[in-house]
Parts: structure tokens; sequence; C-alpha cells
């Protein structure tokens, strides 16, 4: 391996997380960002980011930096790192065809002394038990001996300004303490929180997938917690106020659980357990709760519905579709489901998002209203900023006896009908 300043390095998959790791890395390496979706590396060219991570000045600065969906590009590469996405098939089990055709790329351009580090969220054992061979396979190298591989897991928490890639202490770890050495340097140069050497690669896969799992259980809880306070007519979000004020109590709130990264990464950690014979029961439990949080939303939106004798041929409006709040990422967001409960009884329902691009194509979606008084019911699933900014507006759109429903309390003006 050369010297550290001089190693070229190719980042695979420019999504969430290889995006904004290739902007940093490239203000201290020579650096590529691959990607085989060809339209995704025509936009980046012009200065266009689909994922609406990077402020301004990092967009203004995508034409200077250099792209491929080409494999011959890379040839000159010393350290590939992947980070492309990982999720679970409908039977919500590990689909790791994404990260296996990109070890496969990879190896057919791979040379002695090369690096692979993988990004992507994985069971602890996919590095070296399953990346690993398919390395070997497929390029006639040795592991330990001509190549090496380490496991970084990413940290990106999409629509977080705050902590942004540099500003999150970055776990690293590596098959050889020579490795090690290597890329906690490599990343040492672009995170200013600081690198944290874990003991084994395997350790850095578990810590990953137990990160966002622990999270995926507080919210189960603050689920179940709203469904039992609920039955016993007590505001949850007046009782959360109230233990807030105790000093070691966590901060935590009812909500739909979605995207590629807390409703995903717990399956990937049970899938592993039950093949070495335990069946997880608090975290596959966790996972029911949340999974289920819009189909009980749905249910108790359409009771109020009925109570109030709201007619079939209302129109209903739902207001936000991403998996969470100020972010464009819809992937696994649990709106769809409430859209396809009510819309089975009330057909004349739509869904508008400010984050949403008009390229997105779903017959459910709209632009922005612009009638007034138009709807008999509004439902503020997302409550994004760009929706609060002006309730009035809100208000406007709905008919003299609107239903509205504020899901998460963020309103002030408006009276909602139901909440989590």
């Amino acid at each position: 391996m050369k010297s550290i300043n001089k190693i070229n390095i190719t980042i695979f998959g420019l999504g969430y997380v290889g995006l904004p790791l290739m902007i940093e890395l490239s203000k201290k390496f020579k650096t590529i960002g691959f990607d085989i979706n060809k339209s995704k590396i025509l936009e980046l060219k012009k200065n266009i980011d689909r994922t609406g991570e990077l402020k301004k000045s990092q967009v203004k600065n995508l034409k200077r930096l250099n792209f491929t969906n080409k494999l011959k590009d890379l040839e000159k590469t010393d350290v590939f790192i992947i980070a492309v996405p990982t999720p679970i098939n409908n039977l919500k089990k590990p689909n790791l065809k994404l990260i296996i055709e990109a070890t496969k790329n990879i190896s057919k351009i791979l040379k002695k002394n090369n690096i692979v580090i993988y990004e992507s969220t994985v069971y602890p054992g996919v590095t070296e038990d399953v990346c690993v061979p398919l390395l070997e396979k497929f390029s006639g190298l040795k592991w330990k001996k001509d190549f090496f591989v380490g496991y970084s897991p990413e940290r990106i928490n999409p629509g977080d300004k705050k902590h942004s890639f540099k500003n999150i202490v970055k776990v690293v770890s590596g098959d050889t303490h020579k490795t090690l050495n290597i890329i906690s340097k490599i990343y040492k140069k672009v995170v200013t929180a600081g690198v944290f050497n874990a003991k084994s690669i395997k350790v850095a896969e578990a810590a990953k997938v137990i990160e966002n799992t622990q999270r995926d259980l507080n919210i189960a809880l603050m689920n179940e917690l709203s469904i039992i306070f609920k039955k016993m007519k007590i505001d949850t979000d007046a009782v959360l106020r109230a233990a807030n004020t105790k000093w070691n109590f966590n901060n935590y709130n009812p909500g739909f659980v979605g995207g590629h990264c807390i409703g995903v990464d717990p399956y990937y950690l049970t899938f592993k357990s039950m093949q070495l014979g335990y069946k997880p029961k608090v975290i596959l439990s966790g996972r029911n709760i949340n999974d289920g949080m819009a189909d009980y939303a749905s249910k108790e939106i359409l009771k109020v519905f009925k109570r109030k004798k709201l007619s079939l041929k209302s129109k209903i409006l739902i207001l936000g579709y991403t998996f969470k709040e100020n972010c464009p990422d819809y992937r696994n967001t649990q709106i769809e489901k409430i859209f396809e409960n009510i819309s089975k009884k009330y057909s004349n329902i739509k869904i508008y998002d400010p984050f949403i691009s008009k390229k997105i194509k779903k017959n459910f979606l709209v632009h922005f209203p612009k009638s007034k008084k138009r709807y008999d019911s509004i439902i503020i699933a997302v409550p994004h900023k760009k929706l609060l900014a002006d309730e009035n507006k809100l208000i406007s759109l709905g008919k003299k006896n609107c239903l509205f429903f504020d899901l998460k309390l963020k309103t002030k003006k408006i009276k909602s009908e139901w909440h989590l």
C-alpha cells in the first residue's frame, strides 16, 4: 500500500450514505464516485443531488468531482468503500443482492494490496463469511495475503443537518492490525468527531445493527404506551412532558417507523439469530408494534369519520409522505399504509408532500392544492416545517367543518380530532 496521502479511493453507491462520504473524502484524497445508475451519474455531473442532503455549496462543487458508472475508470483504485443499500425482502429477511453485486464488480478489478471497506448495514458475519469468499472467487486473489477488508458502519441520519458525516464518531474495523491502522488513518482525515477502533469486524457489524434496534424498541414502547393511555383517556403527550422532567428519562415519542434504518436493521439481527436457533422475543415484539402503528392509526381515523358521519364521497388530503420530517426519503414510509387503509372506504383521497419531486409518479400524489375550502378532512401525517410554516394556509384548505388530524400534535392553531 502506498502512502496514505497518495491513495486513490472509490465509493460504490452514491445515495444518502455514499455521496456525503465522497464529498468529504475528496477533500483529502483522489476520489471517484461509482454508481450503476447512469441517470444518477448524469444528474450529479449537472449538480443535481436527489437526496437533498448536501448543502448548496457542496452541490455547486459536484461538477468538479469524478463520477462514473464504468468499472474501467476504477482500475487505479487502492481502497474501495461499499455504501449500497441493504434492504429487506417481502418476507422481512435480508436482501443482500446489491452488496453481493457490488462485491462481484469490485472483484473484477481487484488488485494486490487493495482494501475493501463495507459501510452498508449487515448482520454480523456478512463481510467475512459472505463477501470475502466472493472477492476471492471472482478475483483469484487470496484474502489477507493479496487483499484486505474492513467494516465501518454508516451513521447517516437523513434530514439531520446537525449530525452530518464528519460530526459523528466513526467506528472502524479491519481484518488485520495493519488494515485497521490504515482504515483508521483514512477516516481520521475527514471525521472531526473522531474514530473508534472496534475489536473486530463482527463487533463493528453488531454495533451497527443494535444502534437502530435500540431506537426501534424505545419508539415501540412509546407507541404501546400511547395505545394504553388512549384507552385510559389520558393525554400521552402530557404524560411524556411530565416524565421528561426526570434527568434520566429517555426522550422518545410515539410515531411511525419507516426508512432504511430503524425499520430494517432489527430484521438483520433477528435473521441471524434465528439461523442460530434462537427466536428473539423483545426485538420482534417491538417490530410488530411499530409495523402495526399505521394500521392502528388508520382504524382510529376511520372511527372518527364514522362517528362524525363523514360522507364516503368526501375529499380527504394527507399531508406528508416521506418516512420522517424534513427529508425527501420515502423508503418504507408508513404513510402509504394509512392511505391504502383509508382509501378502501374513501376513494377521493390524495397525498401532498413538499419534499417529493415531481418526477416521482404516483397517482395518489398531488401538487400543493391552491383551491381554498376544498377538503372535508385533512390529516397532517408528517409535520414538515415547510407544511407548518403557515397554519392559516393549511386551515384555509379545509371546508367549514373540516375534520383535522394532527397526528403528532405539532400545530398550534389546529384542533386535532385524534393523534398518536
